[in-house]
């Protein structure tokens, strides 16, 4: 009885409920598009929401006046002013760039978590924790190096 009663449970689970609405960005290119534009590393991270290892980008120890933005689409994320050394071994900002980033939950490790995605390409960037620093905005948004690009302040 109790094998019928989860079967029935578990068949409730339909493809219907787990449908999803699939969002389309401004910047919208096949998955061959994106494999020949980006590094096999840039695309797992931004296409597949992949995770670089801690301390491996170069934009981690970056503290030069600019902007980083989308590798993927160029568009602006984070001011270099916003920046600061969080020690996870991955760039940190306490603000993002307001209508550039987009926000949404991920599940991932079996527990909530805010995903940060470029709101113009859809390319994942990273996540975003209340643990930053309380004298700006509490926020730490940790963002996989490799998913951006630095243009330095002319």
């Amino acid at each position: 009885m109790f094998l019928i009663i989860m079967s029935l449970l578990l068949s409730c689970n339909s493809s219907a409920q787990k449908a999803e609405t699939k969002k389309v960005f401004k910047v919208t290119k096949t998955d061959q598009e994106w494999k020949a534009q980006l590094t096999d590393m840039e695309y797992y991270v931004l296409r597949k929401a992949g995770t670089e290892r801690p301390h491996s980008s170069a934009l981690n120890k970056n503290y030069k006046d600019g902007v980083y933005v989308c590798k993927a689409c160029e568009t602006p994320l984070f001011k270099s002013e916003h920046k600061f050394n969080s020690g996870t071994g991955w760039p940190s900002f306490d603000k993002e760039i307001k209508g550039n980033v987009a926000f949404s939950t991920d599940y991932d490790l079996g527990y909530a978590r805010t995903e940060e995605h470029c709101a113009t390409c859809g390319g994942h960037l990273g996540h975003v924790f209340n643990d930053g620093p309380r004298d700006t905005t509490g926020k730490r948004h940790c963002i996989n190096g490799v998913s951006l690009k630095f243009i330095p302040k002319k």
